[in-house]
C-alpha cells in the first residue's frame, strides 16, 4: 500500500469526489492560485478550473454563506476556512443557518456543505490561532463533526462528508498536513460516526481525536514496558459520538483516561465522562481522569506552550493514577 501526506489524502478526496459529482465545488482563501494556504488542494485549479475551485476575498461570514445559499440550490461546496480561529467571523451562517435549515423549512432543504478547514494550537501561533473548536460546533444540534488523525482516516471520511447531505465540520492540523500514512489505491469510504480502536488492551481505555492522540500513543509504549496495556480507541467523530465502542472497551478494561486538545470546561471528554459514569458506572474501578490544555488563552512562549499542552507525560501520569500506581 502506498504512502501519502496527509495533505495528499485531503486533496485526493475532494479531486475524486469532484470527479464523480459536478455540483462539488471548493470555495475559499488561497485555494486555487496558491494550491491552498497548506498545499492540500493543489493542482485543483488546473484540473477543474475557477468555476469549481474558487479563490474568495478574506470574508469568511460572506463566503460561508454563499455555501448555504448555494447548498440549498443544489450544489455541494466544500468551504475551507484557512483556520477554523477564521470561522468566528462566519460563525452566524454555520449555527442559524446550515445546521438549522432543515428543520426551519419543515424538511424542504437539505444542506450537503462540508466546513473544513486546521483547528486547534499548531506552534507559536498565539491565543487567537490556537483554539480548539471541537466542542463548539458539535454543542449544536444539526451539524457533524470529524476531527481525523491520520491520512487514511481524512480521506475516507472526508469523502463520506462530502456524500453527506447534512451539514459536516471537517477539522485537520495545520502539524498534521506533512504527517504521512497508507492509503488505499481504491476507492473506499469511513462511516461518521464509527470510532476505531486503533490500539487494543487490557487494563485502561485511552479516548482521544485528532493530532493530540499521538500524546497517548507515545504512553502506551511507555506504559507496555512497564507491564501496562493500554486500549486506544480514536473518536474520529465528535459528532455523533460513538458512545457504545467506549463503553464496550470501558466494561473490559474497567478504567478511562480522555485525552482532548482542548479547555477544561464544557468540552468533548466531560460529555464522554457523563455518558461513561450514567451507562458504565459499575464497571468502573477509578474514577475518570480527563486530560485537557491549561484553563487559559494559549501562550506565545514556547516554553509556556510545553506547559500548556497536554503530551504524554501527563498521560502516563493519569494512566498510573486510575491504575492506582
Amino acid at each position: 500500500m502506498r504512502t501519502i501526506q496527509f495533505r495528499e489524502a485531503i486533496a485526493e478526496a475532494m479531486s475524486e469526489e469532484m470527479r464523480r459529482d459536478e455540483t462539488i465545488y471548493l470555495m475559499g482563501e488561497e485555494v486555487a492560485e496558491y494550491n491552498g494556504a497548506y498545499k492540500a488542494s493543489k493542482g485543483m485549479l488546473d484540473e477543474f478550473g475557477p468555476e469549481r475551485v474558487l479563490d474568495t476575498p478574506i470574508s469568511e461570514l460572506g463566503f460561508a454563506g454563499v455555501g448555504v445559499g448555494s447548498a440549498m440550490n443544489g450544489n455541494r461546496p466544500i468551504i475551507e476556512f484557512m483556520t477554523f480561529n477564521f470561522s468566528l467571523v462566519g460563525i452566524d451562517q454555520i449555527i442559524n443557518n446550515a445546521a438549522k435549515m432543515r428543520q426551519m423549512s419543515g424538511g424542504q432543504f437539505d444542506i450537503p456543505i462540508v466546513f473544513r478547514g486546521p483547528t486547534a494550537s499548531a506552534g507559536q501561533l498565539a491565543a487567537t490561532h490556537s483554539q480548539a473548536f471541537e466542542s463548539w460546533y458539535a454543542n449544536c444540534p444539526g451539524l457533524k463533526v470529524v476531527v481525523p488523525s491520520n491520512p487514511h482516516d481524512a480521506k475516507g471520511l472526508l469523502k463520506s462528508a462530502i456524500r453527506d447531505n447534512d451539514p459536516v465540520i471537517f477539522m485537520e492540523s495545520e502539524q498534521m498536513y506533512g504527517d504521512k500514512g497508507e492509503v488505499p489505491e481504491g476507492e473506499y469510504t469511513l462511516p461518521i460516526g464509527v470510532a476505531d480502536i486503533k490500539r487494543e488492551g487490557t487494563d485502561v481505555t485511552i479516548v482521544s481525536f485528532g493530532k493530540i492522540i499521538k500524546e497517548a500513543f507515545k504512553a502506551a509504549d511507555t506504559l507496555e514496558k512497564e507491564g501496562i496495556s493500554c486500549e486506544v480507541i480514536d473518536l474520529r467523530t465528535v459528532r455523533p459520538l460513538d458512545h457504545d465502542t467506549i463503553l464496550k472497551s470501558v466494561r473490559k478494561t474497567n478504567r478511562l483516561v480522555i485525552l482532548e486538545e482542548a479547555w477544561p470546561f464544557g468540552n468533548v471528554s466531560t460529555e464522554i465522562t457523563y455518558q461513561v459514569q450514567s451507562q458504565a458506572f459499575d464497571y468502573l474501578d477509578a474514577p475518570v481522569e480527563k486530560i485537557n490544555t491549561a484553563d487559559t488563552p494559549a501562550p506565545y512562549s514556547p516554553a509556556l506552550l510545553a506547559e500548556w499542552l497536554p503530551n504524554q507525560e501527563d498521560v502516563v501520569k493519569a494512566v498510573k493514577k486510575v491504575l492506582y500506581k
